[in-house]
């Protein structure tokens, strides 16, 4: 049994500090670099040089393609090009979309009013953008009626081509048959 307080795993590790994502003036390690950008004059420059004129702009040398040979860098103000990067990324991110998947369940004796409801709901959901699974739910013996479902879905399916455009054919997985639509592509404005 261990003894000193209740729940004590012993030291805690030190605190590290998160490096930054690019080198920046003194921890440029490469002798030479080429230097890119505004208010310079472009080419390869030892790397005190390269220091000293970014000293004498009040900004900072930034390593912004380190592979290349000799690594490509740049003389701004660090803060702002992080600030203009984290920007960019967000506005990536935001222009990116999540394909958000509806499903709709049907049995394998489902009724044509209830069909015809799903239907309704399936079309509101591709002109929404929205991809839709529709599957048919097999409970204990009713899986010998597998034809039927699959049936169910293409009509589904054939109802639906005028909305969308089949991703996924009517597939058995254990105790249900699935089917994914996917809205078709509309012009962007």
């Amino acid at each position: 049994m261990a003894l000193g307080r209740p729940g004590f795993r012993g030291p805690r590790p030190p605190f590290k500090k998160k490096e930054p994502d690019h080198r920046i003036n003194q921890l440029i390690k490469s002798p030479e670099v080429r230097l890119v950008g505004d208010n310079i004059e472009q080419g390869i420059y030892p790397i005190r040089q390269a220091l000293t004129m970014a000293d004498e702009l009040e900004l900072d040398l930034v390593e912004i393609s380190p592979n290349a040979d000799p690594p490509v860098c740049r003389i701004i103000d660090y803060s702002k090009f992080v600030y203009e990067q984290k920007k960019k990324l967000k506005e990536i991110k935001s222009n990116a979309r999540q394909t958000v998947i509806k499903e709709i369940r049907f049995g394998p004796n489902t009724s044509d009013h209830d069909f015809q409801f799903k239907l309704k709901h399936a079309i509101s959901f591709l002109e929404s953008g929205e991809k839709v699974r529709a599957y048919v739910h097999f409970k204990g013996r009713a899986i010998v009626y597998k034809e039927q479902g699959e049936i169910l879905l293409l009509k589904f399916a054939q109802a639906l081509e005028e909305f969308g455009k089949v991703e996924l054919l009517p597939k058995l997985e254990g105790k249900r048959m699935f089917l994914t639509v996917a809205p078709k592509a509309t012009a962007k404005k």
